[in-house]
This record gives C-alpha cells, sequence and structure tokens, in this order.
C-alpha cells in the first residue's frame, strides 16, 4: 500500500471526518508533492497520541518551534511504507520510546490545522500509539519537553485537536 492510498483510507464516527477525509483527497488530486513538506500549499502529516491506558495517561510534547503541548508527529519520509510507517517512526523518534504498538483499526482522527509560513496546512492523519509497560520518555531534538498527563488533565494543557484525539482514542480502548 502506497502512502497515497494510505491518504484515502474512510474513516468512520465522526460527523466532519467523511468531509474532511474529502478535502485530503481533493489536495492530493490537486497537488501531486501533496505529501511532502516541499508542498507549500500544505501536506500530509502523520501523528500519534502516546496513552498508556493502564495508568489513565497520554504522553505530549512540547513542540520546540510552536510551544505548544501536542502529540507525536511530523512530516512524512521517503523512507516511510505508509501513513502508519510514519506515524509509528515519529512517535518512537519523538517520545524515545521503544516497542510503541499503534492502535489497531487504522487512523483516530483526521485534523487540518493551519501553521506558519512557509507553509500554510498540515493535513494531519491522527493514530494512537500504546506504551509498553514501563516505558520511559526521553526529550527529543525537536522538543522541549515530553510530559505524561493524566487523561484528565490534557483538556487544561493542550489545545482542541489534541483533546478530540484523546477523546476517539479512549472511544476505541
Amino acid at each position: 500500500m502506497s502512502l497515497l492510498d494510505d491518504a484515502a483510507l474512510v474513516l468512520k464516527g465522526y460527523e466532519d471526518q467523511a468531509e474532511l477525509r474529502q478535502a485530503y483527497l481533493d489536495h492530493l488530486a490537486a497537488h501531486p508533492d501533496g505529501m511532502w513538506k516541499a508542498c507549500e500549499e500544505g501536506h500530509i502529516t502523520a501523528s500519534a497520541l502516546v496513552v498508556d491506558p493502564e495508568r489513565g495517561r497520554a504522553l505530549l510534547t512540547l513542540h520546540k518551534k510552536l510551544g505548544m503541548w501536542l502529540q507525536m508527529g511530523g512530516h512524512c519520509e521517503p523512507a516511510d511504507t505508509s501513513l502508519e510507517a510514519a506515524a509509528l517512526r515519529e512517535a518512537t523518534e519523538e517520545s524515545g520510546i521503544p516497542g510503541l504498538t499503534l492502535l489497531p483499526g487504522g487512523p483516530v482522527r483526521l485534523d487540518r490545522h493551519p501553521i506558519p509560513p512557509p507553509c500554510h496546512c498540515h493535513f494531519d492523519v491522527q493514530y494512537a500509539a500504546l506504551a509498553p509497560s514501563g516505558a520511559v520518555e526521553t526529550v527529543s531534538d525537536e522538543s522541549l519537553d515530553v510530559r505524561w498527563f493524566a487523561y484528565d488533565e490534557v483538556a487544561a494543557v493542550a489545545d482542541d485537536s489534541v483533546v478530540r484525539l484523546l477523546e476517539a482514542t479512549r472511544a476505541r480502548l
């Protein structure tokens, strides 16, 4: 399966997801380079919310450039064989946790959001990653900090997109 095939996945259970999915497909149809960071009109990204269901917590990164608490994620790279692979790679790199596994069932949500220039928009395909027992996080070069937050603490530190991702993740657990 190609990254473009992955980008065409149908997500169910969220009213806004079908319309957003179509926007992703329209973007990719209009921009052959729409998977890649070089596409200044916007590009597909892959992210994963790292969760520890046993302890009821989520790991967030304090993004170095944006200064916001977010899930792990970023740009697709040519070596990524799928959006799942890109999300898992990003989550592992940014959390420092080996042995993460993606929550079965494919992406949890889609989220389109503006970003600072030179690009205009990220078309984020969002997954959830399960942390192994005893996971120890590490701050990456892309983060100012990484920290576990109890599920009920996330809304106080993160924006609505992260809260929606956590809610959708918890519904799948």
